[in-house]
């Protein structure tokens, strides 16, 4: 099959690279230093066993029309990142080109059918006017949860941490040969693709932890294991997820682990640093909207209240505001009222 992944970064990179190395086609959206680094070099992944694999039958380029056309286009972007080159897929599509957003978060195509009364409606804190909604046919789209830890640490190359699972289902939660294809091209490729017919329970159980434990770590410093340690931590992060349950189960969701299990299982991860703390410390925006907003949104459109996602959430946002702006400062880089 031909891929295009749209966005090099430590999921896109990872991704491209386990497929390329099972042999299918393999195109990367990419620019500046790590377009490069592709194009010079492959798309490395290094272990912590200390194996390294480098993918070197792939290609980069930054000219979407130039690319060609794809069976299947990966959007390996943060959430607040799609809005941008949503308008700019169009030359990669063939007839039968499927889409498959890798984003954290609720994503932008929650409500496509979705049935109920929110059946259509799109999710303004991540898809502002329903731009990308608009901009990518939900016939072309097939959801995905993405399970793994990886992190860019050089153009070109990507330290995997932990995970190999992707589980992917059609919106309608029907059965497809697409998606047949697809998962199995994956298990090709040493990764898991589970079909599944609910694809939005598997979303909320990934959620439910990044919502919570993302802005806590981003907003304190601490690690997984230091949060689910600590009684204060620990607490918040029970509130949080204990208020998001609440919204999703009037939404039809039913989680099939219980919260407590969800923790421990966060806290056996260890002394690892979220992506969002790794964000902050890095000085770039955060993923807050996806990931906490959008609940916050999905909360006051079902009438469920969630004060304590909704106290976090505003703390994370003025520090992405002011941190981030700082940063940028430091650096020399022009921000706005600056």
């Amino acid at each position: 099959m031909r891929f295009c992944i749209v966005g090099a970064g430590a999921i896109g990179g990872f991704v491209g690279a386990k497929l390329a190395l099972a042999g299918e086609e393999v195109t990367f959206i990419a620019r500046g230093k790590n377009l490069e680094a592709i194009n010079a070099e492959g798309m490395k992944v290094f272990y912590r066993d200390g194996r390294e694999e480098v993918a070197s039958t792939v290609r980069a380029t930054d000219d979407y029309a130039a690319a060609g056309t794809f069976d299947v286009v990966i959007l390996a972007l943060k959430a607040h990142q799609v809005g941008a080159v949503a308008g700019k897929l169009a030359p990669l599509y063939h007839a039968d080109t499927v889409v498959i957003p890798m984003q954290n978060g609720i994503p932008f195509w929650y409500f496509h059918d979705h049935g109920g009364s929110l059946a259509g409606r799109h999710v303004q804190t991540v898809d502002p006017e329903g731009v990308v909604m608009k901009a990518i046919p939900k016939e072309r789209l097939v959801g995905c949860v993405v399970y793994p830890a990886t992190e860019l640490v050089a153009p070109g190359k990507v330290v995997h941490i932990e995970g190999d699972r992707f589980p992917i289902g059609e919106l309608d939660g029907q059965p497809s040969e697409r998606a047949t294809r697809i998962s199995e091209a994956f298990v090709k490729a040493g990764l898991k693709c589970p079909l599944l017919d609910n694809v939005r329970a598997e979303m909320w159980l990934k959620l439910w932890g990044n919502l919570t434990f993302n802005p806590i770590s981003a907003l304190t410093h601490a690690t997984l294991q230091d949060i689910c340690e600590d009684p204060y931590g620990k607490e918040l992060a029970a509130q949080m997820m204990k208020e998001a349950q609440a919204v999703a189960e009037h939404l039809g969701i039913t989680f099939r682990v219980p919260l407590e299990k969800r923790i421990e299982g966060a806290r056996k991860v260890g002394k690892h640093k979220t992506s969002m703390l790794q964000d902050v410390e890095a000085g770039r925006p955060i993923e807050i909207d996806a990931l906490v907003g959008s609940v916050v949104e999905l909360g006051e459109l079902t009438g469920i209240p969630v004060p304590t996602i909704r106290a976090v959430f505003q703390a994370a946002k003025l520090l992405d505001t002011t941190y981030t702006s700082q940063a940028l400062s430091i650096r020399g880089v022009q921000v706005d009222g600056s």
